[in-house]
């Protein structure tokens, strides 16, 4: 009880501190201020697309425990071995939201353009390429393969500065990667490990 009560004074000191005025706010609420921007990949919420996931979807999690989250795959993408990689949408995720499992291992989701899911800043499908590339001047933006400009690749890995740039590997490695299309527009969002740098699917 005494703890519980001890959690609940702290959240709502956090609260306060969020909202206080700026001149009101000490130099460590400052500081939480400055950081909340990096909590984009922090957890997969149910509403919102993240490094990490979506809802229920876990970026790492099983093709078990992912069938058991939002169904099986249908029966074109079930037919590939499990050593091999699927792609598809399951039948109780949202629309336009597809996974991708590789090696029996979901490493990826992709809002694509039937999708009204975002992240956790509420970027979605659809939206202005280079107001994104203003928001995220961070990232790394690299020419599409396929399309030329204003199409390109918009590559973040949130909290992790020393994999800009570079093409990862790191299983660990959690990010994102917004896709522009030829019109300058949001085409494609991909979601989780060094898989969201594949250009053409699982490959």
């Amino acid at each position: 009880m005494i703890r519980n009560a001890v959690l609940c004074s702290v959240a709502l000191f956090a609260l306060a501190a969020c909202n206080a005025p700026e001149s009101a706010k000490t130099p460590e609420t400052k500081a939480l201020d400055a950081a909340a921007p990096v909590a984009m990949g922090d957890a997969a919420s149910a509403n919102v697309l993240t490094p990490l996931g979506y809802g229920p979807l876990k970026i790492g999690m099983t093709q078990a425990e992912a069938d058991a989250a939002v169904g099986p795959p249908p029966a074109n993408a079930a037919e590939a071995e499990p050593s091999e990689c699927r792609y598809y949408h399951p039948p109780r995720a949202p629309e336009g939201l597809l996974v991708m499992v590789a090696n029996g291992v979901l490493t990826r989701l992709t809002a694509t353009k039937d999708s009204t899911v975002k992240t956790e800043d509420g970027v979605g499908v659809g939206d202005d390429g280079e107001q994104l590339k203003a928001r995220y001047a961070a990232a790394t933006v690299t020419p599409h393969k396929y399309q030329g400009a204003p199409s390109a690749y918009v590559t973040l890995w949130p909290g992790k500065p020393q994999l800009q740039g570079a093409y990862v590997t790191d299983p660990t490695a959690r990010g994102l990667v917004f896709e522009i299309g030829d019109d300058g527009k949001v085409a494609f969002i991909h979601a989780g490990g060094p898989s969201i740098q594949n250009v053409e699917g699982c490959s």
